[in-house]
């Protein structure tokens, strides 16, 4: 018996945990396949209902196109965050993979800093809602490339990134894009799957909270970008991390009170 589990590992996660320690509750903290982030699973979770609280921080996966050498080049111009990453690829050229909100709102805000932005979507329309889409065909900087998907990541020497191979999906033709830095922007999964059924979520699988970390069963909590579709920052997790070690010592407390 834990009087509080954390699943989770990363800003949300260590967070709470740090929290949670400071109030002499002493939790357990399951780090998952990655510790320090991302994905975060075990198979004690579905004893969830046998510890006194439990805080849910598995957090969100970035999705990928699952070419060859992708994960060796995370981090060495590949990368699911303009916000987290942007600034590093000052006066060069970037591209953005993806045809959303999402991939819309990367574009921009990559321009602050690149030389040149590449749009690059599989279909000839953006799914964008149009006043992103004006603001990208508005912005000189950014130039779409439509009907095109990338195959092939092409690093340096030193195994950065150095282009892309681009293949046209209605002529098949091909071409190799030089960009310093690939920024993807097709979506992430939250990682939620031991809890379908167990608590609420929406149709992308989110957990739904009510004051911002309760779920509807008391002493569970749920923080970080396994509840957040919009920010998902590190200080956006860390900070809803923090909410739910309070609200969980609180309800320990209670719980302590009430016996």
């Amino acid at each position: 018996m834990e009087r509080l589990i954390i699943v989770g590992s990363g800003c949300a996660g260590l967070t709470a945990a740090i929290y949670a320690a400071r109030a002499n509750l002493s939790p357990l903290v399951l780090e998952g396949r990655h510790p320090g982030g991302q994905l975060s699973t075990t198979t004690l979770v579905d004893e969830w209902l046998d510890t006194e609280a439990l805080i849910i921080a598995s957090g969100a996966s970035a999705r990928y196109l699952g070419l060859e050498n992708e994960r060796k080049l995370i981090g060495h111009g590949l990368t699911s965050c303009a916000t987290c990453d942007g600034a590093f690829y000052k006066n060069v050229p970037v591209c953005v993979i993806g045809g959303g909100d999402s991939a819309a709102e990367e574009s921009l805000f990559l321009t602050r800093f690149a030389s040149k932005v590449y749009l690059i979507h599989r279909r000839d329309t953006m799914r964008a809602s149009k006043i992103m889409q004006d603001r990208v065909f508005a912005n000189k900087k950014i130039e779409p490339i439509w009907d095109t998907v990338v195959t092939e990541y092409i690093p340096d020497e030193k195994g950065e990134m150095r282009a892309v191979r681009l293949r046209n999906v209605k002529t098949n033709e091909e071409q190799e894009l030089a960009v310093a830095c690939v920024f993807v922007a097709i979506g992430h999964d939250p990682n939620t799957r031991e809890y379908r059924g167990k608590l609420d979520m929406d149709t992308d699988g989110y957990l739904i909270t009510k004051n911002l970390v309760e779920s509807r069963h008391p002493g569970v909590f749920v923080a970080g970008d396994v509840a957040d579709r919009i920010y998902k920052q590190a200080v956006t997790a860390a900070g809803s991390g923090c909410a739910a070690a309070m609200d969980a010592e609180k309800y320990l407390s209670e719980l302590e009170s009430d016996a």
